[in-house]
């Protein structure tokens, strides 16, 4: 299959191997002499088809730098059709568990210990790429590489951390695939690349930007030497815009680690230019299309802000991952497709990518991959109104994401919960998570997702009496929106622009966001937009024209699949005097609008202060409507008017 190494077992790159060469003094029988004078060992596993199988990312690169020829550099023997278990005896492992090397391997047949090494991290890799993990670390535990050359061990800790880096703490998987790099430097520098990158996935899943620059440096002698403190996204100047070093392979790899080496220095627009050089080389003519450079094609697309681009270049990596394998980039490729779809705002489609991969990478063992699956899922669910999927993946995806340094899915689960909160009209709490994660720096939110939650929690600062704290993360956003790094942002920034504006000049900012959603596409922030605007128009005492727009964005949430912004939306139709299909039977149909829902936010468990807050009205007007809302139905307490809403709409969402 495309980017895998011939059956025999030679190392492809520059040099001319020479199989029948004997050994020189002194050196393992299972060690290739190279006609440069290097050396390098027979049958040592390659480099991973894509980072891998561990937490993925918008814009993860593939582990696997493409050769000149567009095919993926790999040290080991080819792969059965099958996949890895198609092999001998069934197991895929043929020799696995023999004293030497793996059959077919040169030196086979020996009783050096380096060759039994080299066989058993052969093996170990081939169980990884076929989503065994338990299988590949009692392989590399038997290997006994610890005195072998530096080429050999660097080619057990490239699996060993590609293996972290799927299921356990990435940080941890950081260091060994570092470590890898270091070992492989001068004798296997396509695997050194291959580590460096997996060590920046790491990197990435950890939310820190200084050390995905570090990953993606020239090299062993270069961690931290450059001073960087780099924050994805904000205005800085000064640094390279390039890596230094020759380019590995084609000039894709080299692109992408320009590309987002610029990114990582906060030059967005110097860095798009490059990954856009990525994106436009995949499935070029006479360029093979495997899975890992279509991932890398993918990744480049999602962080440049090309959304149609990414989709095609993931949903096509995951067409032929499932064709040819290695069946462990299934998970990774649904992650990505599931995150493009959910950027692009086709929520369901994410729902069901991402329903797929979380059963994929289960199956696989891919811990880091379920937290992920868990994420997108809570932010699918934030959309389409069921508090309970919410509460339900995030806890999911946090399990995880705490014990094994998962910054990037924690983000976006704190971001789903918040977002829940923001449909069902709970603005404190929304305003309450979402501060940390747009904050820079440690303890805050994941570096490459922190502007793209900052318009909710504008949303939610703005209308919660926070106008100097929203006003402040809009600064930011402004100039990340001017990069072109997101096509939802500039609708979005115009309305948050009107959300901080006073009187009539909120008019023309909101005019302006829908334009700017007519550009974009994309029903649910479109159906935002119009919420909003139409609630403004409300509140102006317009309200016919508070109805067209309500109307609006109604059908922009029911077309989109968002049932608890529906809910809302519905709220402010019946305020407007438009009761709607869901006009309220029994004695609440006694109340009025306004005390209608009043009495749905009350028996929420909200204070008056807090309602007052979500209706943007004064907390004297709501305990005027509440004594009303109590004559009203002949109730005593507010735990006495929860009963009556729940017994009245127990089959009904709650504005």
């Amino acid at each position: 299959m495309p980017g895998v190494a011939p059956a025999t077992g030679e190392l492809p790159g520059p040099a001319t191997e020479s199989a029948t060469r004997p050994a020189r003094p002194g050196e393992p029988s299972a060690v290739l002499r190279a006609d440069d004078g290097r050396t390098r060992a027979a049958g040592l596993p390659g480099p991973a088809p894509g980072p891998c199988a561990g937490p993925t990312r918008p814009g993860g690169p593939s582990t696997v730098p493409p050769g000149k020829d567009g095919r993926t550099e790999s040290a080991g023997p080819a792969l059965p059709a099958g996949g890895a278990e198609a092999g001998a005896g069934g197991d895929g492992f043929a020799g696995a568990d023999s004293a030497g090397p793996a059959s077919g391997l040169p030196g086979s047949g020996t009783a050096d210990a380096t060759g039994r090494a080299v066989g058993l991290i052969d093996a170990a890799e081939r169980a990884r790429l076929a989503g065994r993990p338990a299988r590949a670390r009692e392989l590399l535990a038997g290997a006994g590489y610890e005195g072998a050359p530096d080429v050999v061990r660097g080619a057990a800790q490239l699996v060993n951390g590609q293996l972290g880096l799927q299921d356990g703490p990435v940080a941890d998987a950081r260091e060994v695939l570092l470590l890898a790099a270091e070992l492989l430097a001068e004798a296997e520098p396509a695997r050194a690349l291959a580590a460096r990158l997996a060590a920046m996935e790491a990197a990435w899943a950890m939310g820190d930007a200084a050390a995905c620059l570090e990953a993606l440096g020239p090299g062993p002698g270069r961690r931290g030497s450059d001073g960087v403190n780099p924050v994805a996204g904000a205005a800085r100047s000064g640094g390279p815009d390039h890596v230094a070093g020759p380019p590995e392979g084609d000039g894709g790899v080299a692109a992408y680690r320009a590309g987002m080496s610029a990114v990582m220095r906060g030059r967005l627009d110097t860095g798009r230019t490059r990954l856009r050089e990525v994106v436009d080389g995949a499935g070029a003519a006479g360029i093979p299309d495997g899975p890992e450079s279509l991932l890398l094609a993918g990744g480049a697309a999602l962080v440049a802000g090309d959304l149609a681009a990414a989709c095609r270049a993931n949903a096509r990596a995951l067409a032929v991952a499932r064709a040819r394998g290695p069946r462990i980039l299934v998970a990774q490729a649904l992650e990505r497709l599931a995150y493009g779809e959910l950027r692009a705002g086709r929520h369901a489609r994410a729902r069901a990518h991402a329903e797929d991969g979380l059963r994929t990478a289960l199956a696989a063992g891919q811990s880091n991959l379920v937290a992920h699956h868990h994420a997108i899922l809570a932010l699918a669910a934030s959309v389409e109104g069921s508090q309970e999927a919410v509460a339900e993946h995030a806890s999911a995806a946090e399990r995880i994401a705490a014990p094994h340094g998962l910054a990037q899915a924690a983000t976006l689960s704190q971001w789903a919960r918040a977002r829940a909160d923001l449909a069902r009209g709970r603005l404190p709490e929304a305003a309450a998570r979402l501060g940390p994660l747009i904050g820079a720096g440690p303890r805050h939110g994941h570096f490459a997702l922190r502007m793209l939650a900052v318009p909710c929690f504008v949303e939610a600062a703005a209308r919660t009496g926070q106008a100097e704290a929203a006003r402040s993360a809009l600064a930011e956003f402004t100039h990340w929106a001017a990069q072109g790094a997101d096509p939802q942002a500039p609708a979005q920034l115009a309305r948050c622009r009107a959300l901080l504006s006073d009187g009539d000049g909120c008019e023309p900012l909101y005019a302006a966001a829908l334009a700017h959603h007519e550009e974009a596409g994309g029903d649910f922030e479109r159906g935002r937009t119009q919420l909003l605007y139409g609630a403004w128009l409300r509140r102006r005492r317009r309200p016919g024209e508070a109805r067209g727009r309500l109307r609006d964005a109604l059908v922009s949430f029911e077309r989109g699949g968002a049932l608890g912004w529906a809910a809302q939306t519905r709220a402010e139709l019946r305020a407007t005097g438009d009761a709607g299909p869901a006009e309220p039977v029994g004695p609440l149909a006694l109340l009025t609008p306004q005390q209608l829902r009043i009495a749905r936010c009350v028996a929420e468990g909200a204070t008056n202060r807090e309602v007052a807050l979500r209706l943007s009205v004064s907390p004297r007007t709501v305990d005027h409507h509440l004594r009303n809302v109590f004559a009203a139905l002949g109730v005593r307490s507010r735990v006495e008017l929860s009963r009556w809403v729940e017994r009245a709409e127990k089959t009904t969402a709650h504005p």
